[in-house]
């Protein structure tokens, strides 16, 4: 992303958002701004599977049953990872973008994280993986 992109909004917009280099379009258009992550996998501080971490500003929003997905490490890929994988591009689509990711495709997202924390199981997180690996290889 481009210096101070961070001033501008903390939310991706768009499949061009004017905040992502040339370069850095095509980075996050094939995820492989995702594999820095395996790193902290590596380390223990993440999981593969596991709600993505979402921004301060975000999580204060949360209700304190929402707040249970803090209580799980967090992963590289979810339910909500793979129903929001054009996230960017559904939002491009709305006028005021950050208002409908908080009045809808947050709750959503948490919903769906929701749904991981209450089945945790191997079953369910090797079905998340062969999920999201579906979802890239489609």
């Amino acid at each position: 992303m481009r210096i101070g992109s961070d001033k501008k909004g903390l939310i991706t917009i768009g499949s061009h958002d004017s905040r992502v280099t040339n370069s850095g379009y095509y980075i996050r258009k094939y995820k492989f701004d995702e594999l820095p992550q395996l790193i902290n996998v590596f380390k223990g501080d993440m999981s593969l599977v596991g709600p993505r971490p979402e921004v301060r500003k975000y999580v204060d929003l949360y209700t304190e049953e929402q707040m249970r997905v803090l209580s799980v490490k967090p992963g590289i890929t979810d339910y909500a990872s793979i129903e929001y994988a054009d996230e960017n591009t559904i939002l491009g689509t709305f006028e005021d973008p950050d208002k409908t990711y908080v009045e809808t495709i947050l709750p959503d997202k948490i919903e769906l994280n929701m749904k991981y924390i209450n089945n945790q199981s191997n079953a369910e997180y090797f079905k998340i993986i062969f999920l999201t690996l579906f979802r890239i290889l489609k």
